[in-house]
């Protein structure tokens, strides 16, 4: 077929170029110089993916010359590099909304202009319209290692930012991406809660959780706290309940629904809540909660762990160890490596408790 038909079947200037210099095929599915790449960062639960193919150096001249200074640049190879965002964010402390965009560049000597485009679909950046412009933002170049491969990454990672990298040849281009975790997280929340997780009493109480770990909307919290216990009432939602009641300033309400938790916590988790209270160097509050777990089940292995803690903390080491050694008859054999290293520190007379 001659270039004059080929014209006529209305194929773009650009590709027909392409294809007559046996770059790649416009139509069938091989191997490209430039190969495909995708990376995907988290931040909170909002996923950033970049779609790119990666020109080589190659012993070429990039910057200001294969790429020229000054000009769009497609920030990449073949296709429009994209780039996605699931959710809201803002790039450079800019606000852009959530979608996929057409992610390009203009390199100069100093600053960079990063270009986020509505149109993703295009061939480079031949077809590249100011006009369909989303964001742009201004970035400065930095040096880096010699990278054959463009590269694209994500790096100074934190709960609610990251910064993209695109490096080649030895120059690196950053920006920044940033995310409003917490008002992603309670959008997603509620839409979540609209599904099968209603139905439990741990999709509201993790909901709850979030929300009072994060100190945001409490009052949505204690409403989420008090559906999970209305699914069914059990220690775990009663605590989160009393955290959040204290957390509101209700320190009446947040010790009545701690009441109501132990009398519901398995000696288990009786254990576990005394030895929290000892991290928080609450030893004295440990100790009636231990005691309170051998009242309840004082056959259970834990029960004589707290009690063996107890007396170690009265300095009777004899009944501490004694103690400890019913704790391992009944210990789980997962955890009685642990309980035995807690025998020999009681029989040197060594403080377990700290």
């Amino acid at each position: 077929m001659t270039i004059t038909k080929l014209r006529l079947l209305g194929f773009p200037c650009i590709l027909l170029i392409a294809a007559l210099c046996g770059a790649q095929s416009t139509q069938m599915n091989l191997p490209l110089q430039s190969q495909g790449a995708k990376v995907t960062q988290t931040i909170g639960i909002t996923d950033i993916t970049i779609n790119y193919h990666r020109p080589l150096v190659n012993g070429r001249k990039i910057w200001g010359g294969l790429v020229p200074y000054g000009q769009v640049w497609r920030a990449g190879a073949n296709l429009n590099t994209t780039i996605a965002f699931a959710n809201d964010v803002t790039i450079e402390g800019k606000p852009l909304a959530a979608g996929t965009y057409g992610l390009h560049m203009i390199p100069n000597e100093g600053d960079w202009t990063v270009i986020f485009s509505n149109m993703h679909t295009a061939w480079g950046s031949f077809s590249y319209k100011e006009s369909e412009d989303a964001l742009r933002v201004t970035v400065k170049p930095q040096p880096t290692q010699m990278h054959n491969a463009l590269t694209y990454d994500f790096d100074q990672l934190q709960p609610d930012s990251a910064v993209v990298v695109m490096s080649w040849e030895k120059v690196a281009v950053p920006f920044k991406v940033s995310v409003d975790v917490n008002k992603v997280v309670e959008a997603s929340l509620h839409n979540q809660l609209r599904g099968l997780s209603q139905y439990t009493w741990d999709g509201w109480d993790d909901a709850a959780t979030y929300l009072v770990d994060n100190k945001v909307d409490l009052n949505e919290a204690l409403k989420y706290e008090n559906n999970s216990i209305q699914n069914e009432d059990r220690y775990e939602n009663e605590m989160t309940k009393s955290r959040i009641l204290a957390a509101l300033g209700q320190n009446a309400e947040s010790e009545q629904a701690k009441s109501k938790a132990l009398s519901l916590a398995s000696a288990q988790q009786l254990y576990g809540y005394g030895r929290q209270l000892q991290r928080e160097k609450k030893q004295g509050d440990a100790f009636a909660i231990y005691k309170m777990a051998a009242q309840k089940d004082p056959n259970n292995w834990l029960s004589h762990a707290g009690l063996a803690r107890i007396a170690c903390g009265e300095g009777n080491y004899p009944e501490a160890t004694k103690q400890m050694e019913a704790a391992l008859a009944g210990a789980p054999d997962g955890a009685k490596s642990g309980v035995e290293g807690l025998i020999k520190k009681l029989q040197a007379q060594q403080d377990i408790n700290q």
